[in-house]
């Protein structure tokens, strides 16, 4: 095969691409999102115990004190090592060229289809991580993670834990879903960013149990539709497991990553040249990380 292509991107080059990937993971719609992270990041929250207002008098009085906490953002390194053949490749991408015009248009090069198509790994990989991420190899800890989830009791004991009756369904979705936002807490109720995520097949779920309440148009509407419940968005996760309800506020739940470090980069090798073999060595190496803010604020039922 005559075709041949090797690509190195490191930096603010590569950060553009890791980038895209890891914004396809749906779940950073819903995420507040800190880059360039070189190393860790600390998410500080400010509690205000007591009313710092009084009446005013030509005195100082100090009244009311304030709470500084502080909890550590640190993005695992983590990397995508693939050896493909090239013409699986290639006919892969070919195959897309010739169906140009029935969706989205194809990449413009084969360079672009190779890098979408690990993009396309590190988007799935970092969805799954953001919620059920554990501290193993190929992971980051996660916010619902066995064990070491970052929203479980044992881990931080400030989170609201609201027990479900049992497993969801579409018979009692609307009333595991009522009894998760009675768990709110008052200092958080009608902000305008508060949403309750959940799995996909647990808003399936729900949208069937309003169907049959006879709300059909509530999910029958143009792309401005955003779904709601009792006037709380609804953001549903691909990587979030069933029979889990989290009610946050998207500026208090963080991903964390680093766009423009040396370290992060991808690299395209082609192996004809180097040991005769049709194939390509695709490396990709970046990091990804969660953390809440403050713990207090959000209610996790399970």
């Amino acid at each position: 095969m005559a075709f041949t292509t090797t690509s190195n991107f490191a930096g603010k080059a590569a950060g553009f691409y890791i980038s895209a990937a890891l914004k396809a993971s749906n779940s950073l719609d819903y995420l507040t999102m800190i880059e360039n992270i070189k190393y860790k990041s600390n998410i500080q929250a400010m509690n205000n115990t007591v009313s710092s207002v009084a009446d005013a008098t030509c005195d100082f009085t100090s009244a009311g004190t304030l709470a500084l906490t502080e909890k550590v953002l640190e993005p695992k390194n983590l990397q995508v090592n693939l050896d493909l053949c090239k013409k699986t490749l290639l006919d892969s991408w070919e195959a897309l060229q010739m169906r140009a015009g029935a969706g989205a248009p194809p990449p413009a090069s084969f360079e672009d289809y190779v890098i979408s198509y690990m993009g396309e790994i590190i988007a799935n990989a970092t969805e799954d991580s953001i919620w059920t991420g554990t501290a193993v190899a190929g992971k980051f800890n996660g916010f619902l993670g066995a064990v070491t989830g970052l929203l479980l009791p044992g881990v931080d004991g400030t989170v609201v834990q609201d027990a479900a009756a049992g497993a969801y369904t579409a018979a009692t979705i609307i009333a595991e879903l009522q009894g998760a936002v009675a768990s709110i807490p008052t200092t958080t109720l009608g902000k305008e960013d508060l949403h309750i995520y959940m799995s996909q097949r647990t808003y399936q779920y729900y949208i069937s149990a309003v169907s049959t309440l006879g709300y059909v148009n509530a999910y029958n509407m143009n792309g401005d539709y955003v779904p709601m419940f009792e006037g709380y968005k609804i953001a549903p996760c691909n990587g979030m497991a069933e029979n889990e309800l989290v009610i946050a506020q998207k500026s208090n739940m963080f991903f964390g990553t680093d766009l423009i470090s040396d370290a992060t980069r991808i690299t395209m090798m082609d192996m004809s040249a180097l040991d005769g073999s049709d194939n390509m060595r695709l490396v990709a190496r970046y990091s990804a990380g969660v953390q809440t803010g403050t713990g207090a604020d959000i209610v996790r039922q399970s």
